[in-house]
């Protein structure tokens, strides 16, 4: 495809990407596709099991359980956007992704990256507020902020990738294109460019320092009052069940903000390194298939409400 810019030089689109994934180890690649095939489809149950408890049990319609909610719902989201075609190149020889397809699953793939972001920085300052300041919960965490603010998140996310997107499309790249990755992301598919990329490099670090610097900040603050305030408490049985509920969350921001900082910021800093891809399979399929194991072995009231719904189905069965 070729297309004339405005100084009447040729600019040449790729047709189509070769993401080259795990090639390295070719003789590893059926057991590649095995195990993550096995993560696909535990991030799938595990997610759907979490909605599904959260949805059928009322005493998990709180605040906490609605972001968790929509936090499953992304992890689903997530996965379903990278793994599916990463397991068809695995097996392909090709190992083709059309560039149509590959500008779709990098604007998905941002889109739910960066929403999730937001809500596990919305989880900690939900847990800063029941912790710090219990008795005005109800009246800050009401549902109608929780829903407006979940829907504004999801909107700017959106708008945010598709700035993103716009911009790649203005990128040249030669026709045949061989991407270093296992699936399209921004900064793999911009380090492939033949153009400056000044400007996506630009509002990457834009988007970088409120998506992950704003919302890091927001979360490691949000746990400086929330440790303040355990200290403070009398009963030791308070505290454990204050370090319990928001262990598990500080376990999920660790793994997936790792990650994410190292691939995002990193490019964005003209730094390379060599972990990329595995950088990448800790946020986008390692973290999916381990929150809803995390949040429900350590959740008293997620393993509880799981029970009761497992003592249900077997009495109704026995009907």
């Amino acid at each position: 495809m070729h297309h004339m810019t405005s100084e009447g030089l040729n600019q040449t689109f790729a047709s189509e990407f070769f993401l080259l994934g795990f090639s390295d180890h070719p003789q590893l690649q059926s057991t590649f596709f095995t195990l993550f095939l096995l993560i696909y489809l535990m991030a799938l149950l595990g997610n759907i099991l979490i909605i599904t408890i959260i949805g059928t049990d009322a005493h998990l319609h709180t605040p906490m359980y609605f972001f968790l909610g929509n936090l499953a719902t992304l992890d689903i989201c997530c996965t379903t956007s990278i793994i599916p075609k990463m397991l068809e190149t695995l097996m392909s020889e090709t190992k083709s992704i059309s560039y149509s397809s590959c500008l779709t699953q990098l604007y998905f793939c941002s889109t739910f990256l960066g929403t999730e972001l937001l809500i596990l920085a919305l989880m900690a300052f939900d847990r800063y507020v029941a912790i710090c300041n219990p008795l005005r919960y109800t009246n800050i965490m009401s549902m109608e902020f929780c829903l407006t603010t979940v829907i504004a998140i999801w909107v700017s996310s959106l708008v945010v990738s598709f700035v993103h997107t716009i911009l790649i499309t203005r990128l040249s790249f030669s026709e045949r294109i061989e991407l270093d990755h296992f699936f399209c992301e921004i900064p793999p598919v911009l380090k492939v460019s033949s153009s400056n990329t000044l400007i996506n490099d630009i509002v990457i670090l834009a988007a970088d320092v409120f998506y992950g610097m704003f919302c890091f900040l927001l979360i490691v603050l949000s746990y400086i009052y929330i440790l303040r305030s355990v200290f403070k408490m009398p009963s030791a049985a308070n505290k454990r069940k204050a370090f319990a509920t928001c262990s598990s969350h500080l376990m999920v921001v660790t793994l997936f903000y790792g990650g994410i900082i190292y691939t995002y910021v990193r490019p964005a800093l003209n730094v390379t390194g060599e972990n990329d891809k595995v950088a990448s399979v800790v946020y986008a399929v390692v973290s999916p298939v381990m929150n809803p194991i995390i949040y429900s072995l350590r959740n008293k009231e997620v393993k509880g409400a799981l029970a009761k719904m497992m003592q249900l189905k077997i009495w109704s069965s026995k009907m």
